[in-house]
């Protein structure tokens, strides 16, 4: 299984609507990349704001995700929920 992290860093000045990115972002993204779950987190204590990790049955399932052609929709959304950049975590579940 591969799961795909967004985390979204806290930062002076950054700005992060929870509301918009549970309600509208993460369900725009579970309707193009079609994971087989999704976990959404609120940052209470450490270095984010919030994160999602999508879950993939395989390599090929995760690229064929990133391909979706409703990606350019998906990042043109970011300034709708923050003003900050995301980060990038692709792994493979091992246990």
């Amino acid at each position: 299984m591969i799961k795909l992290t967004v985390s979204y860093p806290k930062g002076d000045g950054i700005t992060f609507d929870h509301d918009y990115y549970a309600n509208s972002h993460v369900p725009m993204c579970v309707d193009a990349f079609g994971p087989v779950r999704v976990e959404l987190d609120r940052g209470i204590d450490g270095p984010a704001v919030a994160s999602v990790s999508f879950y993939f049955e395989s390599m090929d399932a995760f690229g064929a995700a990133m391909q979706s052609p409703r990606m350019a929709d998906i990042m043109g959304d970011l300034g709708n929920y923050t003003n900050g950049a995301p980060t990038m975590q692709i792994s493979e579940i091992v246990n």
